[in-house]
């Protein structure tokens, strides 16, 4: 009797619960989430939360079984280089990588990590995958954008301000180093919708008026904005200045449209962050990576901005309103 008497007394004090809760830490699953954006952006904390409701609907809870630790950086080099090496140094048992820039650099500091990428516009041109069915190595996820996206973009634009005769395709070099590959097939659409297609790089914040005021300069002008972090960081700025030089423009994403922008055509990127929590939840049970394919876009919106149109003196076909899966009046 003393001698249950004196275990119940260790229970009671904390004794064994202290060895079930390093039991239970032990257990503990643990990702890191890498954001390319500022923790501020509204867009990207969407971005995350889809993340983690897709996770908690799997049976995994922050803080119960799973430990997720987010870091975020501005779209500069020198940033997503640094919050990549803290999250490598930590040894997680998958990271969460949102873009082409932050999956890039990740690679150079693990092969052994598994890693899942969330929105890269190009994978095998990047040389993250050997291929979509078979990625190969430790590293698989989802793409945000399809080549064949090149053409349905002049081709809305066209609908929509059929004066437009010269399209500028606006994207950064450094953290869009897959642009060139889209740029070669909207080049090639580009005659398809009588229109010239032209390159318009830009590597800092003050290059986005001059690319925008280039374009303004002659009649009929028209911008494609590219699928692109640095872009979307700045997405403020280029919806203000396409108002400002009154050039018809095309988005890759709704919210620069909810900015103000004449139309997008692209991506939820939102989906994308919550289909990727199935494939976490895969590969902490013991699937390997390189062995699940790849997957493409599934849900693609358009969104159209009256006002903006209006503004630009265009008239919406009723024929596109109706295409729309949200038209803001």
């Amino acid at each position: 009797m003393r001698r249950r008497e004196f275990i119940a007394g260790l229970i009671c004090a904390g004794g064994w619960p202290r060895a079930g809760y390093t039991q239970q830490v032990d257990q503990m699953r643990r990702i890191g989430v890498l954001m390319g954006y500022g923790e501020n952006d509204g867009v990207a904390q969407a971005y995350a939360a889809a993340f983690r409701e897709g996770l908690q609907k799997l049976g995994w809870t922050d803080g119960h079984n799973l430990r997720i630790d987010t870091r975020w950086a501005t779209p500069e080099m020198a940033s997503m280089q640094r919050i990549a090496e803290d999250v490598v140094s930590q040894q997680p048992d998958l990271i969460l990588s949102q873009n082409t820039p932050l999956t890039a650099i990740l690679l150079q500091q693990t092969r052994t990590i598994p890693i899942l990428f969330a929105t890269v516009s190009d994978p095998i041109g990047s040389g993250f995958v050997a291929s979509f069915a078979r990625p190969g190595g430790n590293v698989t996820g989802f793409t945000n954008v399809e080549i064949s996206q090149a053409g349905k973009w002049l081709e809305l634009l066209k609908e929509i301000a059929p004066r437009v005769n010269r399209v500028a395709l606006l994207f950064n070099p450094v953290t869009a180093p897959y642009a060139q590959s889209f740029f070669n097939a909207f080049k090639a659409a580009a005659p398809s919708f009588a229109v010239e297609a032209t390159a318009a790089p830009v590597q800092d914040r003050s290059e986005l008026d001059t690319a925008l005021a280039r374009m303004a300069r002659e009649p009929n002008g028209g911008v494609a904005v590219m699928t692109d972090v640095f872009l979307v960081t700045h997405r403020e700025e280029i919806t203000a200045l396409a108002a400002s030089y009154r050039l018809p423009s095309i988005y890759p994403y709704r919210f620069f449209t909810e900015l103000g922008g004449l139309l997008s055509y692209g991506n939820d990127q939102v989906d994308n962050f919550r289909r990727a929590a199935a494939y976490a939840d895969r590969i902490l049970k013991g699937a390997k990576p390189g062995e699940l394919p790849v997957q493409a876009p599934v849900k693609f919106e358009l969104v159209i901005n009256l006002r903006t149109a209006k503004a630009l003196g265009l008239e919406v076909p009723l024929h596109l309103q109706q295409r729309a899966d949200e038209v803001i009046e």
